[in-house]
């Protein structure tokens, strides 16, 4: 899904923030057993949900500021 604009970008990002990451049980779990790094390695290379921000994420990397 190619987004127009910085802002929808930013739009989407939010709003799967919204609706998955925040109260994970999983991130909860990981960061009361082996600490907050720990949950945050895992948030960013194996779930799924990261693996879409880091795609969607990208897209502004290639976009031109402005």
């Amino acid at each position: 899904m190619q987004l127009k604009n910085r802002k929808d970008i930013y739009s989407e990002l939010e709003t799967i923030l919204e609706d998955y990451c925040k109260g994970c049980f999983l991130y909860s779990t990981i960061r009361k057993e082996k600490g907050r790094s720990t949950a945050h390695k895992f948030c960013i290379s194996q779930c799924t949900v990261g693996e879409k921000i880091r795609t969607i994420g990208s897209q502004l990397t290639d976009m031109p500021k402005g």
